[in-house]
């Protein structure tokens, strides 16, 4: 049915792997809180680690996952690792998902139009 629809489009499989790996590293609310944080501008990992609550060493394990799905980025200065997000991409996926969270929590229409977190 929908094969026919000249419209239809379906991704590759690479990329819905790559979407659901993704997905599967975001689906922690540390990870959520760095890469937050990282869109806030760079930061080192002991700063991170008080901003998410978490011990630095926890981070770090956090980090070096996102940094191998390619959702953060780390610039060596002297013995310092500074991270960010890896582009404007993670942005808007972070987001979406927060606004998503804010309808569920708040029991707000889906077509509520106010982006709180993307102005």
């Amino acid at each position: 049915m929908h094969a026919s629809s000249p419209e239809f489009d379906m991704p590759t499989d690479e990329q819905v792997h790559l979407a659901a790996e993704s997905f599967r590293l975001l689906a922690d609310p540390t990870r959520i809180k760095v890469l937050w944080a990282l869109l806030q501008g760079e930061s080192s990992v002991a700063c991170l680690a008080e901003l998410a609550g978490a011990a630095p060493t926890a981070v770090s394990q956090h980090l070096a996952k996102l940094r191998l799905a390619g959702l953060v980025k780390g610039r060596r200065e002297g013995t310092f690792v500074y991270y960010s997000a890896a582009d404007n991409h993670v942005r808007g996926l972070l987001a979406q998902a927060l606004h998503h969270a804010d309808h569920l929590d708040r029991d707000l229409p889906a077509e509520h139009a106010h982006h709180p977190r993307t102005q």
